[in-house]
């Protein structure tokens, strides 16, 4: 079973941005209780603690391919560990969920130019066509069908940290393309290694300003537990597989998922109601994703 799952690149994405989902949830909910780098911090060192029992035979027979490919590890470490996540929280305590939710549909049409600048990867008009159906899809359930919404958005502090989280994300997902050939426990085991280290001055910058991290307060600890798990560990070893079996440009299309996944969440766990929007945007970026990954006919 674990096998054909891992083979199945559609449903490695899938699951891989839900629990993404749940982290951008996770991350709002907290914001005020939980300093951001500690959240990004503790995620991380308890990733990497969970990981090592597992990883670490792997990484004894990996070791020389990890340091000739040094360079990618760096830069997937920094762009999609130290980076990304840090930024997206900070941002979420100066922004709304729905300014989040739309810059991070811009990531998909990051990652098509950015394979395409970075690795040659070619595009056929129907896989264009469906990003820019599936950003339709997008921008329906954010702006829960109304148009206008966008008018009345203002911009802060919080939407270009998220926005410089985005940029940060779209590079991983091109750069874990030319990962080294190693062990899938390894390469993500590495990159939380390094990506820990590379943020723990700000964490220490950002205790030493007071904003202390409560890890004996049940808020903090449940937060703690979840993200550690599943949008960091299960989360990036899909994503990657995903990456590694249809490339980044297609792979990052299922980014589009994420407000409709937190839609439904906030109709399941806070019992909101179920809108027309909600299904008119899954169908359209179910149907973008599905035209993106379309076949060419033999």
């Amino acid at each position: 079973m674990l096998s054909r799952l891992y083979a199945n690149p559609y449903l490695l994405l899938t699951l891989a941005v839900a629990f993404w989902a749940i982290n951008f949830i996770v991350g709002r909910a907290v914001n005020q209780d939980v300093p951001p780098v500690g959240l990004a911090f503790w995620r991380w060192a308890g990733a990497l603690l969970i990981l090592t029992p597992f990883a670490l035979r792997h990484l004894r027979r990996d070791l020389p391919a990890l340091r000739a490919g040094w360079r990618n590890v760096l830069l997937c470490s920094v762009t999609g560990i130290t980076v990304f996540n840090t930024l997206v929280y900070m941002g979420l305590h100066h922004t709304v969920a729905i300014n989040g939710a739309l810059l991070q549909s811009a990531m998909p049409a990051l990652i098509v130019l950015l394979s395409f600048l970075a690795l040659g990867e070619s595009f056929r008009p129907i896989q264009i066509f469906g990003l820019v159906v599936s950003t339709v899809g997008v921008l329906t359930v954010v702006t829960r069908g109304d148009p206008a919404v966008l008018a009345d958005l203002g911009l802060n502090r919080g939407d270009l940290l998220v926005l410089v989280a985005v940029i940060s994300y779209a590079i991983y997902s091109v750069a874990v393309k030319r990962r080294p050939p190693v062990h899938p426990l390894s390469f993500v085991w590495i990159t939380f290694l390094v990506g820990l280290v590379a943020l723990a001055p700000f964490y220490a910058a950002e205790h030493l300003s007071g904003d202390v991290m409560r890890l004996t307060d049940p808020v903090t600890l449940g937060a703690v537990g979840y993200v550690m798990v599943f949008p960091s560990i299960l989360s990036y070893l899909f994503f990657n597989r995903g990456v590694e079996l249809v490339g980044p440009g297609r792979a990052g299309l299922f980014i589009h998922l994420l407000p409709v996944f937190a839609g439904l969440l906030a109709v399941g766990l806070l019992g909101e109601a179920f809108r027309w929007y909600h299904a008119a945007g899954l169908g359209l970026i179910v149907a973008g994703i599905s035209l993106a990954n379309r076949r060419p006919a033999p």
